[in-house]
């Protein structure tokens, strides 16, 4: 597909995101989670199960980790019969991988409606009782992660792959730029007060000052528990179909306008020109020149913020601020609540939901419906969304970065 082929011809046209598990109950598998979430999307589009005929689900890793939606399906659990049921798999820019094949199929005629989810287990999963075998099917995450994690503390990685390898690349920008603990809290911090705009976050209710994240346990040098990413048990749900259709359906559409693709497999991580940065500037340059936007068009983002230094990173490399000047940019309060770019507005995997990226592409079509509530972005038309993830070398080397222009206003 030719870039000029994508800007504004397909659209996100149904959203669902089920809610958030706050007492570690267990019982809802991950498969019902998406099951559940797909048919709010369904519903959410004005949409019968029967006029969906393309399914993808949006994995994050290997399809051994999570057997029960390897196995089955959830479009059998909804009774819905696709032409085409694809899993898409590579790191954790699920949405965006899933929007991606969904256009594919769309262009292809091999699908008028494309619903794509991913349901997660992980809170309950890390409670569980029972043996780390059990913990693994739960969370859908390798057992090398959760063996000497902390799972069960409702963080979403423990103390080896994730935290120990982004670390080390938030180290590196402390040593290289100056970057302080206190500019990584006002990442932490811009989280926590977005998610007390939202009804639907973790953390909705739980302000924390400054003094709070300074006094949080240690993880692993140089993060704390409140710069790591939390656990959920949610599922999430996006509908796309052509533009033309969209027209017809319930809600205003969201039209897509640009996807872009970076990976540092380009510039090998032995090359050493990775540790203070993301791909966003590859994927970020692909996704404008097909949105045809600039960064001044932007009114809102959300961003993959599985640790605070990335968000840092992502200022830095889509171009708000200088290398190494990220740290003093976030500490000016620019991203936050009455900032000049707001990002991660229903509160991010910091403190809203952990939904890899899905929770933050919900996010953006809901600032663009105009739905947002108390949080909603006065006049927003264009939202940035962003997936990342690792595995060059291990699940923690930043070497994916997916990214996505949407709009509410055909160009």
């Amino acid at each position: 597909m030719a870039a000029s082929d994508l800007r504004d011809k397909y659209a996100i046209v149904g959203i669902g995101m089920t809610p958030t598990a706050r007492t570690h109950a267990p019982g809802v598998s991950p498969l019902r989670l998406e099951a559940w979430a797909a048919r709010l999307a369904i519903e959410d589009a004005g949409l019968r199960r029967q006029d969906i005929d393309g399914a993808v689900h949006a994995m994050a890793g290997s399809p051994h980790a999570n057997y029960g939606q390897w196995l089955d399906t959830y479009t059998r659990t909804l009774g819905i019969r696709p032409n085409v049921y694809l899993n898409t798999v590579r790191g954790a820019y699920v949405a965006h991988n899933g929007i991606n094949v969904a256009c594919q199929l769309l262009a292809m005629g091999l699908a008028n409606y494309v619903v794509i989810a991913n349901g997660l287990a992980g809170m309950s999963g890390a409670h569980a009782a029972g043996t780390r075998a059990n913990i693994s099917a739960n969370v859908g995450l390798p057992m090398d992660i959760i063996e000497f994690g902390l799972q069960r503390l409702g963080l979403s990685a423990g103390a080896s792959a994730a935290p120990t390898g982004h670390g080390f690349y938030a180290s590196r920008h402390m040593y290289e730029y100056g970057t302080t603990h206190e500019q990584l809290g006002a990442v932490a911090l811009s989280a926590r007060a977005w998610a007390q705009l939202n009804p639907e976050a973790r953390y909705y209710g739980r302000p924390a000052t400054m003094e709070d994240y300074l006094k949080s346990r240690w993880v692993c040098y140089p993060y704390r528990a409140m710069d790591l990413c939390i656990q959920s048990d949610m599922g999430g749900a996006l509908i796309v179909t052509t533009a033309e259709r969209a027209r017809d359906l319930r809600h205003k559409p969201v039209y897509i306008k640009g996807i872009g693709f970076g990976d540092q497999a380009r510039d090998q991580w032995w090359r050493k020109t990775n540790y203070t940065q993301t791909d966003a500037a590859y994927a970020k340059r692909k996704a404008f020149e097909q949105a045809g936007v600039n960064l001044s068009d932007i009114d809102l983002a959300t961003f993959y913020d599985c640790f605070t230094a990335e968000v840092i990173f992502y200022m830095e490399d889509y171009g708000w601020c200088k290398k190494g000047e990220g740290g003093p940019f976030v500490a000016s309060g620019a991203i936050a609540p009455g900032g000049s770019i707001p990002v991660n507005t229903h509160g991010g995997l910091l403190a809203g939901m952990f939904l890899y990226d899905l929770g933050g592409v919900i996010e953006a079509v809901r600032q663009l419906r105009g739905e947002a509530g108390e949080r909603q972005v006065k006049g927003a038309e264009i939202a940035l969304t962003s997936g990342h993830a690792g595995e060059i070398v291990g699940p923690g080397m930043c070497a994916i970065h997916g990214t996505m222009v949407l709009g509410n206003v055909v160009s």
